[in-house]
């Protein structure tokens, strides 16, 4: 960090007492740095939240419904591709692979039979329009369906007997942005653009499950922490209680902290198996 810097971004630049991998910490201290995030974005936050629930309110009449993965996913990733800056493109192809690897992970290691394992690894923007953002929603969900009811282990699984056959660490290199001039949103001024965008080209109950799947990250915390044996994993989670849903009202902010949650145990996992095979 630059002298310049402000003293709390030089103490959290510096503080990893929650785990997470320096490559992702710089990447949002430099986004933090954008100063269109505290010029521009409080004012696009304001109006767009007021047209996401605009927009809410006619989803939710009873008319026909109609949705547009295809336009959506073209229009989001034509979006990063020409203005979203490249720290904020790599965050979100981070989130990706963060959010896949935990799943996978759970997956692996759930008593009874395994679910099918999440393949959403795009390594560039383009990559996007295929590990599409409807999909990562959606598998999450499949992936629960497919777990069933969650019998808690009476003891934890020894290190030995953990699984990460289709845990894929993350290289920084693999991924591929070209750079554009143009090309300087920051990462909570491009979602609160996009959060409109999937509510209007969304049917109102994919929508609805979208914004409520963050609280599933509870659930997920503390399934992974009874297979392992660590019960603190559930502070991590700042979305909780899957069974209370919840409208669009403070969005990002639950956006973002479900990013947070996911790079935090993705770091704690990433750990823990690095240490197992030394």
């Amino acid at each position: 960090m630059s002298k310049k810097t402000s003293a709390y971004l030089n103490a959290i630049a510096n503080d990893n007492s929650l785990p997470i991998e320096q490559a992702a910490l710089d990447l949002w201290l430099k986004d933090l740095q954008n100063p269109l995030r505290w010029g521009v974005r409080p004012l696009l936050q304001f109006i767009f939240a007021m047209l996401l629930h605009i927009i809410w309110f006619f989803k939710r009449l009873p008319l026909p419904q109609f949705s547009a993965h295809k336009h959506l996913q073209k229009l989001i990733c034509w979006f990063c591709s020409h203005f979203v800056s490249r720290e904020a493109n790599l965050l979100i192809l981070r989130h990706y692979a963060t959010e896949s690897n935990i799943l996978n992970f759970l997956a692996a290691n759930s008593p009874g039979s395994p679910a099918n394992p999440v393949n959403l690894y795009p390594k560039s923007i383009a990559d996007m329009q295929h590990a599409s953002f409807v999909d990562h929603d959606q598998e999450l969900f499949r992936l629960f369906a497919e777990l069933g009811s969650w019998h808690h282990p009476e003891q934890p699984l020894k290190p030995t007997e953990l699984s990460w056959q289709q845990w894929q660490p993350i290289d920084m290199s693999s991924f591929q942005l070209t750079e554009k001039r143009t090309q300087w949103l920051d990462f909570e001024s491009a979602h609160a653009l996009f959060m409109c965008l999937f509510c209007l080209l969304l049917t109102r109950e994919e929508y609805r499950d979208a914004i409520n799947g963050f609280n599933l990250d509870q659930s997920i915390a503390k399934r992974i922490a009874d297979l392992i044996g660590d019960n603190t994993l559930t502070e991590m989670a700042y979305n909780k209680y899957p069974h209370y849903l919840v409208g669009p009202w403070n969005l990002g902010q639950r956006f973002l902290m479900h990013g947070f949650f996911t790079e935090h145990l993705y770091a704690y996992l990433e750990q823990r198996r690095q240490r197992q095979e030394q």
